[in-house]
């Protein structure tokens, strides 16, 4: 079976960084892009993807964003200087 949940990080226009979950990581980075995404991002369009992990289960990729989100800017920074 293929990983199919993702935890992602945007990139917001104004150099935020904005972290969610989902199993399209594609459609859901396209439905930010027009607005249909996050409130948060609405307002600081266009956003680009990152960083992203992939689960087998959405309660991992859920769990993991939680972690995420709990970390400060600069280890969120961090973590995207490691995958690239």
């Amino acid at each position: 079976m293929a990983n199919k949940n993702y935890t992602y990080i945007l990139r917001c226009c104004d150099n935020t960084l904005y972290t969610g979950w989902t199993n399209n990581i594609e459609k859901r980075l396209k439905a930010h892009n027009n607005g249909k995404g996050a409130k948060y991002t609405r307002p600081r369009l266009p956003v680009s993807l990152v960083y992203y992990e992939t689960f087998k289960t959405k309660e991992e990729a859920m769990q993991r964003e939680w972690e995420i989100k709990h970390l400060s800017r600069k280890k969120k920074l961090k973590l995207i200087d490691m995958k690239s």
